[in-house]
């Protein structure tokens, strides 16, 4: 099945809590991507960890009566298999449809989440020889565990709220050394798990009768979780980072959502079932001084981790302007409520063109270290 546009496998699903979240976005991104300029293979990896060839049925890959998508693990198997032509897809089930798809030009994994946004992936891709859109190895890690993203931005001067970190062996030890440290950032407190998205299995703490629960919570989707003080009275805005094909690093206009209602943050529902209590400005009102700073700090965390590709920085915006870093999101969603293609959009680049310029800067990555 060779062809003489270059060919895009892309992957979606995994083993993640995210997985649902992953499928929509899969769905999102085949809807829009150019089939007269590529070859596309839609990938799906199901929540057991097996690779399949997934259909790219648009219309199941949506949230229907508010419940998620899933990859249908019972499709043809496949997996990556490096041979003298180079590294190719191959259906690896004792069927008739038992062959080799053909040679990969470049991945776009839309994995969100453990073992997949995590760094693993990109390991395996990287070994493969396989070029793909987003950031690397190293990038992809340290982003994904919030504990460590802290250090690395700190590190690189981009302020960010202070907390700690406590493990799943700290807490069975000793709890209450635990719970100490946690009470030193005050009340009100935001626990999470510190490799975790999706805002899956974050909880805020609004005194000590609440700390236990919401760290058990946590620990339940990692055992490595994060605890955090509130932000009191701040502006949540989200800044776009793109790397184009000739290496040339963009901004986007920012956005800023507003919670209201039952929820007191932006936690899943509020992202991915929006309704009368989530409010978007896109772009967000801010004046050009703020704005430029937005910007500027945007591109420094980007660089901090060593980012490709795209990013979404999430900004705390205090009453009196300024700034603190809350997340670096390396596989921002694509869905059609997520904010990243949202703010390109307001920014003159639009969802079908987002998705090609990513796809062209993979293509001209390097495989090797040069």
């Amino acid at each position: 099945m060779e062809s003489a546009k270059p060919r895009v496998a892309v992957i979606f699903g995994g083993r993640s809590t995210e997985h649902g979240i992953s499928c929509v976005t899969g769905g999102s991104v085949l809807k829009v991507i150019d089939r007269e300029k590529y070859d596309v293979i839609p990938i799906g990896i199901a929540q057991d960890g097996r690779w399949v060839l997934e259909t790219g049925d648009l219309d199941r890959l949506t949230i229907t009566d508010r419940l998620l998508p899933s990859v249908d693990a019972s499709l043809p198997s496949v997996s990556l298999e490096q041979r003298a032509t180079g590294t190719e897809l191959v259906i690896t089930d004792a069927t008739e449809m038992a062959g080799v798809l053909g040679h990969v030009d470049v991945v776009f994994p839309l994995l969100h989440g453990p073992w997949g946004e995590d760094g693993t992936l990109q390991g395996l891709l990287e070994m493969a020889g396989v070029r793909y859109v987003g950031a690397g190895v190293l990038a992809s890690a340290v982003s994904m565990d919030k504990g460590f993203m802290k250090v690395a931005l700190n590190a690189a001067g981009v302020p960010t709220m202070p907390s700690i970190v406590v493990t799943a062996r700290e807490w069975a030890s000793d709890a209450a050394a635990c719970r100490a440290r946690s009470e030193e950032l005050g009340y009100p407190l935001f626990v999470k798990p510190a490799r975790g998205g999706s805002s899956i299995g974050i909880s805020k703490v609004h005194d000590a009768s609440e700390l236990d629960g919401a760290i058990e919570e946590a620990i339940a989707h990692d055992p490595r979780v994060l605890v955090e003080s509130f932000a009191a009275g701040v502006r949540e805005i989200e800044c776009g980072v793109l790397q184009m094909p000739d290496g040339e690093v963009r901004t986007s206009l920012p956005a800023e959502i507003r919670i209201g209602g039952d929820h007191e943050f932006y936690d899943f529902e509020a992202k991915y079932l929006p309704g009368e209590h989530t409010e978007i400005d896109c772009p967000a009102k801010v004046d050009d001084e703020l704005l430029a700073r937005m910007q500027e700090l945007a591109v420094v965390t980007f660089d901090a981790v060593a980012c490709e590709g795209l990013a979404r920085v999430d900004f705390f915006v205090f009453p009196d302007g300024s700034l603190v870093v809350n997340e670096l999101n390396t596989m921002p969603g694509f869905t059609p409520s997520s904010m990243y293609p949202q703010m390109w959009g307001a920014s003159g680049v639009d969802y079908t063109e987002l998705v090609d310029l990513l796809i062209q800067q993979a293509l001209e990555r390097s495989t090797d270290l040069r």
